[in-house]
C-alpha cells in the first residue's frame, strides 16, 4: 500500500550514512585488485576510520581479512589523484603509505618496513604503480619527486626489494611516467611516457627496454604512439608478446606487438581502456589458453568478453555487470578471473569468474545491507538533441519509493549530475548517493556530456576548446529535455556535481538561467586562477581544454564564472575540502564572498582534513543531509527525517 506524500519528503531507509559507508564517490569504496598465486588482493576505504585505505587479502576457503595494520593507510598522492598503490608477488606486499609517500614491503604476519629512504621534503618522494622482477630482487616503480622551489620530477626508479642500498633513476627525460611492467622472465621491461601539454588520454608513448643481470636498463626504444595517439596498459603475455590498448582508429582497442608492427586483436566501436586519472587501471588479462579476458564499453555501458588470438573478434559473456568501475581485471594464469563490477541493482563487488563453468562469484562487496528492489531506480539511458546539432547522452534516474507516490499531477524536482574530469564518465551502477535522492522522490540525471569518455575519441575530443560551454549546454538541454517530456517539474531543478562537476554547476547558474538552486562540490570557480595554482599533472590540461596559458588569458577570464557573478542569481550550496590540492580551497572561498556581496541565498561547509573527493563518513553525511535541507528550504518542501540545521545566508 502506498501513501502520497510531496516529492522530496519521502521517508528511505537509504540514509546519508548508510551512504557514507558505501562510499560517496561513483568510484566505491573497492579498488586495486591484485592476484598472487590462489591468494586475492584489494583495496578497502574504511570511511568510518577517517577514509583510511587498507589492504584486504582473500586466501582460499577464507573471509576476506585486513592485513593493513593500524597506524598505515596505503594511498598514493602521485597526480594527487594515486591509484596503483600496492602491488604483490609470493604473498610479500609492497605499498605507498599516505603518511609519508614511503614504500613499504610488508610480509603477511610481520610489521612493514620501508624500502624507499626517507626524503628531505616530507612527502617529497611519492611512488605508485610498481612492479616486483621475478626473482624479487628489484621493484620498478614510478616516483614523483618533489623539490624545494616548487619543481616536480617524474621518473622511474629502481629500488631494491628488501630496502638495501639506494634508489637508482631508470627512465626519465619525460614529463610523465606509467605502467612499468617487467615481462615473465624479467629480461625485458615495457612502460608509458607523455609530455605537456599532453594528458594521457590525449596522447603517450609506448617504450621498451632490456633488463641486465644487475637491474640496468639497456637498449631503451619507443615502439609507439606521440602526441595524437593515447597508448595505455602495456602488459606481457605469458609466451613473451607485449600487448596494449590504443585509440589509434579513434577507440580504444587492444593490440599486441608482432614483427615490429601493432596488430589488433579486436577491431570495434569500443573502448577497451578508460582515462587514466588513476594508475593500475587494467581492462584484460591472460589466460593459460592463450585467450584474453576483456572488459570493454559501448554507449555507457560496460561488457565482457574473451579474445582468441587470430580470431579478430570479441565473444560477448553474458552478465549482469553494466560497470567494470574502477578497470581491475585481474587471472590467475590459468581458467579463473578476478574483477571489481556493479549494476544498477548490485552493488560494487569483487567477483569471480570461472571461464570453463561459465560462473560469477561474489567475494565481497561495498555495501553490505541490501534493500527491496522497490528502492532501486532503474538507469533510462536517455539521448537527446544539443547545441551544434549534435546528440547528447545520460541516464535518467526516476523516483523510487515502494512505499510512496507523489500527490495527483505533481512532478519530481530533477537533480542534475555533472561528472568530474571533465575527461570522465558516468557509469551505469549501483550508486547509494544516487538512491538517496531517487528514495526521497527526486529526479536524477547523469549527464554523459560531450568530452565523456566510453563514446569513442570524436566525442571525447569535442569538449577541447569549448570547456565550459558544451558540457554546460548538455546539462542544461538533458533539463530541457526532461521537462519537456512531462517527466520532472519545470520550476524545480537543480545541477550538481564536484571538481570539473562543480565548475559545470557555477557556470550554468552564472551564464544561463535555466536551473533554480545548485550545489558545487569542490567546483572551479577562476579558470586562470587554477592554471596558476595547480598541481602538475594538470597543469597544462587547460591548454586543450580553453587555450595555451598567458596567451589566451582573456578567454580564461571569459569562461571564468568569478568575473560573472552580478549575473549569478539561484541559491547556491558549496561544499570545500581544506586540503585540496587540485582545486584549492580559495576557488570556492571566492565564489562565497561574490554570493554574500550579490546578496545571494547560499550555504557554505569546509571541512579540516578532507582532500578533493570527500572520503571521511562524518563529511559525507554532513554534506548530503545539507544538500538535502538546503533543497527543502529552497523548493518549500519539508525533509523527512531530523536534519541538522544548516545556516543559509540572505535567505528571506
Amino acid at each position: 500500500m502506498t501513501s502520497s506524500a510531496p516529492f522530496g519528503e519521502w521517508t528511505s531507509p537509504i540514509d546519508a550514512l548508510i551512504v557514507a559507508q558505501g562510499g560517496m564517490s561513483a568510484r566505491g569504496t573497492l579498488s586495486d585488485l591484485a592476484v598472487d598465486g590462489s591468494n586475492v588482493y584489494w583495496i578497502t576505504l574504511r570511511p568510518a576510520e577517517d577514509g583510511r585505505y587498507v589492504i584486504t587479502r582473500l586466501a582460499p576457503h577464507a573471509e576476506p581479512e585486513d592485513i593493513t595494520p593500524p597506524g598505515f593507510n596505503v594511498r598514493t598522492l602521485v597526480h594527487e589523484y594515486g591509484g596503483g598503490s600496492f602491488f604483490v608477488q609470493n604473498d610479500v606486499v609492497f605499498f605507498s603509505n599516505l603518511s609519508d609517500q614511503r614504500v613499504y614491503r610488508q610480509e603477511i604476519g610481520i610489521p612493514p618496513q620501508p624500502i624507499s629512504p626517507e626524503p628531505e621534503i616530507p612527502r617529497g618522494h611519492r611512488h605508485a604503480d610498481g612492479c616486483v622482477t621475478p626473482d624479487g630482487r628489484f621493484v620498478f616503480i614510478v616516483r614523483e619527486r618533489h623539490q624545494s622551489g616548487g619543481d616536480v620530477i617524474n621518473e622511474i626508479v629502481r629500488l631494491d626489494a628488501r630496502g638495501q642500498g639506494q634508489p637508482e633513476v631508470v627512465a626519465s627525460g619525460h614529463d610523465f611516467f606509467a605502467s612499468p611492467r617487467v615481462n615473465h622472465d624479467g629480461q625485458q621491461i615495457a612502460w608509458l611516457a607523455w609530455d605537456h601539454p599532453q594528458m594521457p588520454w590525449d596522447g603517450t608513448e609506448l617504450w621498451t627496454a632490456a633488463i641486465d643481470a644487475d637491474g640496468q636498463l639497456v637498449s631503451s626504444k619507443r615502439l609507439a604512439g606521440g602526441p595524437e595517439e593515447s597508448i595505455l596498459q602495456p602488459e606481457w603475455s605469458p609466451d613473451a608478446r607485449l600487448h596494449f590498448v590504443s585509440d589509434r582508429t579513434g577507440w580504444w582497442n587492444l593490440y599486441r606487438w608482432v614483427s615490429g608492427q601493432p596488430e589488433p586483436l579486436a577491431p570495434m566501436e569500443a573502448e577497451f581502456g578508460s582515462p587514466a586519472w588513476a594508475f593500475g587501471r587494467s581492462h584484460y588479462d591472460f589466460l593459460s589458453d592463450g585467450r584474453i579476458f576483456v572488459a570493454y564499453g559501448q554507449k555507457g555501458l560496460d561488457h565482457l568478453g574473451l579474445i582468441e588470438p587470430g580470431s579478430g573478434q570479441v565473444t560477448h559473456i553474458p552478465s549482469e555487470f553494466t560497470a567494470i568501475n574502477p578497470a581491475h581485471v585481474r587471472t590467475d594464469g590459468a581458467q579463473l578471473v578476478w574483477f571489481i563490477a556493479s549494476s544498477p541493482s548490485k552493488a560494487q563487488s569483487v567477483i569471480r569468474y570461472d571461464v570453463q563453468a561459465e560462473t560469477f562469484q561474489t567475494l565481497a562487496e561495498s555495501v553490505k545491507r541490501t534493500f527491496p528492489e522497490g528502492y532501486v531506480s532503474q538507469p533510462e539511458p536517455i539521448e537527446y538533441p544539443t547545441s551544434g546539432g549534435d546528440t547528447a547522452f545520460a541516464l535518467y534516474y526516476p523516483p523510487a519509493n515502494p512505499e510512496f507516490e507523489g500527490p495527483e499531477g505533481g512532478l519530481p524536482p530533477l537533480i542534475v549530475h555533472s561528472h568530474g574530469g571533465p575527461t570522465s564518465a558516468a557509469p551505469a551502477q549501483f550508486h547509494l548517493e544516487t538512491l538517496y535522492w531517487t528514495s526521497r522522490g527526486f529526479g536524477l540525471v547523469d549527464v554523459n556530456y560531450r568530452g565523456s569518455t566510453g563514446y569513442g575519441r570524436t566525442y571525447r575530443d569535442r569538449l577541447k576548446g569549448f570547456w565550459g560551454i558544451v558540457d554546460i549546454d548538455d546539462c542544461l538541454n538533458a533539463a530541457r529535455y526532461l521537462a519537456s517530456h512531462g517527466r520532472i517539474d519545470p520550476d524545480r531543478k537543480a545541477i550538481s556535481g564536484g571538481s570539473a562537476g562543480g565548475y559545470v554547476t557555477l557556470c550554468a547558474l552564472t551564464f544561463h538561467d535555466v536551473f533554480e538552486a545548485g550545489a558545487s562540490y569542490y567546483g572551479v570557480a577562476d579558470a586562470e586562477a587554477l592554471v596558476i595554482d595547480t598541481h602538475k599533472f594538470e597543469s597544462r590540461y587547460f591548454d586543450s581544454l580553453i587555450g595555451p596559458y598567458p596567451e589566451a588569458q582573456a578567454l580564461y577570464r571569459e569562461r571564468s564564472p568569478i568575473h560573472f557573478t552580478e549575473k549569478l542569481s539561484a541559491p547556491l550550496i558549496v561544499f570545500q575540502g581544506l586540503e585540496d590540492k587540485i582545486v584549492p580551497p580559495n576557488q570556492s572561498e571566492a565564489i562565497v564572498a561574490a554570493l554574500d556581496r550579490q546578496n545571494v541565498p547560499y550555504a557554505y561547509l569546509a571541512f579540516e582534513g578532507e582532500q578533493h573527493g570527500f572520503r571521511k563518513q562524518t563529511t559525507i553525511v554532513r554534506s548530503l543531509e545539507a544538500e538535502l535541507s538546503f533543497y527543502g528550504k529552497v523548493f518549500g518542501f519539508t525533509p523527512a527525517g531530523d536534519l541538522p540545521p544548516i545556516e543559509i545566508h540572505n535567505l528571506e
